[in-house]
């Protein structure tokens, strides 16, 4: 089992002076303030409001408050020796009826959060869109009414004019992949929504608002360092039976190659999961084009691998997943596979691809069962993951992969989504009733190897 602590063989010198080490975040799970200082109603704040939708009927109403305590959170990523800082935009905060009339009290807040990190010496990185999108948008058809286009654009702008005079580094979008499948397909995120008469238009949409947005920062920011980060697990087929390798061909079609393909002007893997085809019904003249933007960085998140078997009575695809729990190996909270091996094989996957330049590993982390024991938290398990993953991304590094950064996920305890509180992935052990902090040995262990 890959765990425990370990006096690790390698250091952070060998990776290079221009690797990027940081750790990541987003506003829904850990802002809070979820109608301060004028901020709007998100998909996420509507969502989490339905009864049944997340665990125990939790909320993100205050979450870690990072809204009203951001300089302490900040102060906690400096002590950890973190020197890059990803975070992302609440769209509500901005324009909180998502197009229409900008929020100076937002502006306000996040040049606030951007200049006590640089005071700090820890550089912003900007995550444009984490999956909350303003409700007044989704009550006009979210992602499947291809004027969102343009809403998400002008937000862009908003948002670039505001902070790009100190931000170097933005990412578009954040997993494009999980937020049309699981908010437009299986309707188990927000805004629940279910079926491919959603999912189809939505993964277009969403792929020109990438481009398009991508092509307004460079507009406005022609220096910006410009990314958009992926959800990749690596595949591999139950057995070496065709009609499993072929599955399993299917799944990561669906998983990894959905979006990338497409902004790299491979057009949608349509030959491989046919049931995509409909998505050409949503395509205007000049659509291919507009769908491509050269990217000086591709964000990848990796945190499992996948085992794939033919399946007949699964539709669309004729696939299913094997749950780890049924295969007997190592499980995180979030009972998914406890496998380094598979970030090395995503690495190698995107850079392969001609018009991937540079990859960052934007999410690499583990949730596991944390106890306070005598006001500390010891974390093995996590430490051993962490170690494990950075020895896997050097060997990537290594044989000729074109990587150059990693974040972790996550800095503090935080809003899991659908999970709710329960699955703790940070460096920081947070008590949501007392918002105490306390460090974890898996932050003491990377605050450690950074300042080696």
């Amino acid at each position: 089992m890959e765990s425990g602590i370990r006096q690790v063989d390698f250091s952070r010198k060998l990776f290079g002076d221009n690797f990027a080490w940081g750790v990541s975040t987003a506003a829904f799970q850990i802002e809070g303030a979820c109608d301060a200082d004028g901020k709007g109603l998100s998909i996420w704040d509507v969502f989490t409001g339905k009864k049944g939708k997340i665990a125990n009927g939790e909320t993100a109403e205050i979450a870690c408050d990072f809204y009203n305590n951001y300089k302490r959170d900040i102060d906690l990523i400096r002590e950890l020796n973190i020197p890059n800082f990803r975070f992302s935009i609440s769209w509500t905060r901005i324009i909180p009826n998502g197009t229409g009339a900008v929020n100076q009290a937002g502006i306000d807040y996040y040049n606030n959060v951007i200049a006590y990190s640089l005071e700090n010496g820890i550089e912003p990185w900007i995550t444009l869109y984490h999956w909350d999108l303003p409700h007044e948008l989704e009550l006009k058809g979210g992602w499947t009414n291809r004027n969102i286009i343009g809403w998400f654009s002008d937000f862009v702008a908003v948002c670039a004019k505001a902070f790009g005079d100190r931000v170097k580094h933005w990412m578009v979008m954040n997993e494009p992949g999980v937020f049309t499948g699981a908010g437009y397909f299986l309707g188990n995120h927000a805004p629940g929504r279910i079926g491919l008469k959603n999912f189809l238009p939505a993964i277009h949409h969403v792929t020109l608002s990438i481009a398009e947005g991508a092509k307004k920062l460079r507009g406005i920011l022609p220096d910006a360092i410009i990314g958009t980060t992926f959800s990749c697990s690596y595949i591999e087929p139950y057995s070496t039976k065709q009609r499993d390798v072929a599955a399993a061909n299917r799944a990561d079609a669906l998983l990894n190659r959905l979006f990338i393909e497409p902004l790299l002007g491979c057009g949608y893997p349509v030959k491989d999961v046919p049931a995509l085809k409909g998505i050409e019904k949503y395509f205007l003249t000049g659509d291919p084009h507009n769908l491509t933007f050269d990217f000086d960085f591709i964000g990848i998140q990796n945190y499992t691998r996948e085992i794939v078997k033919y399946s007949f009575f699964t539709p669309y695809i004729n696939a299913r997943l094997v749950k780890a729990e049924d295969r007997a190996v190592p499980l995180t909270e979030m009972k998914w596979e406890v496998y380094s091996p598979a970030i090395y094989n995503v690495i190698k996957k995107f850079s392969a691809y001609a018009g991937v330049k540079n990859i960052i590993v934007t999410e690499n982390g583990a949730a596991f069962p944390d106890v306070v024991v005598n006001g500390e938290v010891d974390d093995p398990l996590r430490v051993g993951y962490l170690q494990n993953h950075i020895e896997q991304v050097l060997k990537a590094k290594n044989d000729g992969c074109k990587v150059n950064g990693y974040f972790v996920w996550t800095l503090t305890d935080n809003f899991e989504w659908a999970e709710g509180y329960r699955p703790r992935f940070g460096l920081v052990h947070v008590d949501f009733e007392t918002q105490r902090r306390i460090i974890k040995s898996s932050g003491r262990w990377f605050a450690s190897f950074l300042k080696r």
